[in-house]
């Protein structure tokens, strides 16, 4: 083969090889850019992902400052405590405390009002930011959501009338079918009723007013309550002839509830309630709704 032949055989041969790297170098291109599409969306995937948990708030506190606002759970209907007005107005000793907490975040304050047996389930479900309704401190209730406090110590008692105390009843005619006793459904009071009274007839109450009007209508002998809300019914209701069986029968600690995560709102809160405790505000407020009665008349 002459040497042009062999020149242009090389020549080829060298084409046709670098054709061949090309083609492998194309390939190797195309791999790099694959890979390196791959890690940008990974990249931009995990910034989306920080960029979304930043936009999130951190904690309750955090979710409150930035909406503006601390929802406030309560029944609404457990005077002194918490009640509504006929304007549709809730106040008492939470809602006052609540709106001190308010002003001390910089937000403002909105009640959600539901019934009792509602207010644990809507703070869960992150409806409400705390609950603030008479609520007694207990080991089961802890086991779902935290507490803060006790700012209140209440007790069960009874709400009955003077002719029912004068029939002189016994302990154990008490706990009998033929005793009608009524209580607020999913409270503490509906515990005691059925550990202590199990044989009696339990009649459960909305809230306190159907309770309290089955008590003044006859229909059940005795309402089991915190002493504040018995007590102020033999207020409300002078003609009713109703008497409330004092001392206390329990021991009740009320504090504020609020979901078991929330580590920081509950330092807050504990912050908070220790200084309203210490600058006596806390009794001055207790004092205003429990020894002053003006407020009475706006209730319904």
């Amino acid at each position: 083969m002459d040497y042009p032949s062999r020149l242009m055989e090389s020549t080829q041969f060298e084409l046709d090889s670098n054709k061949e790297g090309e083609k492998s170098m194309k390939k190797v291109g195309i791999l790099i850019a694959v890979l390196l599409a791959l890690t940008l969306v990974s990249g931009c995937e995990h910034t989306k992902g920080q960029g979304s948990a930043a936009t999130q708030p951190a904690s309750a506190l955090d979710r409150i400052s930035q909406n503006g606002q601390l929802v406030v759970g309560t029944a609404g209907s457990m005077p002194p405590m918490n009640m509504t007005t006929r304007d549709g107005e809730v106040i008492g000793l939470e809602p006052d405390m609540a709106k001190q907490m308010a002003v001390a975040m910089g937000v403002k304050v909105t009640f959600k009002t539901m019934p009792f047996a509602d207010l644990l389930p809507a703070l869960e479900a992150g409806k409400v930011d705390m609950v603030m309704s008479s609520m007694t401190i207990t080991g089961k209730r802890n086991m779902k959501v935290a507490f803060v406090g006790p700012y209140f110590i209440s007790g069960k008692t009874f709400l009955t009338t003077e002719k029912w105390v004068a029939s002189a009843k016994q302990p154990e005619e008490v706990n009998s079918p033929g005793t009608k006793l009524t209580a607020l459904r999913g409270s503490t009071s509906q515990q005691f009723v059925e550990g202590a009274f199990p044989k009696a007839t339990l009649l459960l109450g909305k809230d306190y007013d159907e309770s309290i009007a089955m008590v003044r209508q006859g229909k059940a002998d005795a309402m089991i309550a915190d002493y504040p809300i018995c007590l102020l019914s033999v207020i409300r209701y002078p003609d009713s002839n109703l008497i409330s069986v004092v001392p206390p029968y329990t021991y009740e600690p009320i504090g504020v509830a609020i979901q078991k995560s929330d580590t920081l709102l509950a330092n807050w809160l504990e912050n908070f309630l220790g200084a309203l405790a210490g600058s006596g505000e806390l009794k001055d407020l207790q004092e205003k709704w429990f020894k002053g009665g003006d407020w009475i008349n706006k209730l319904p």
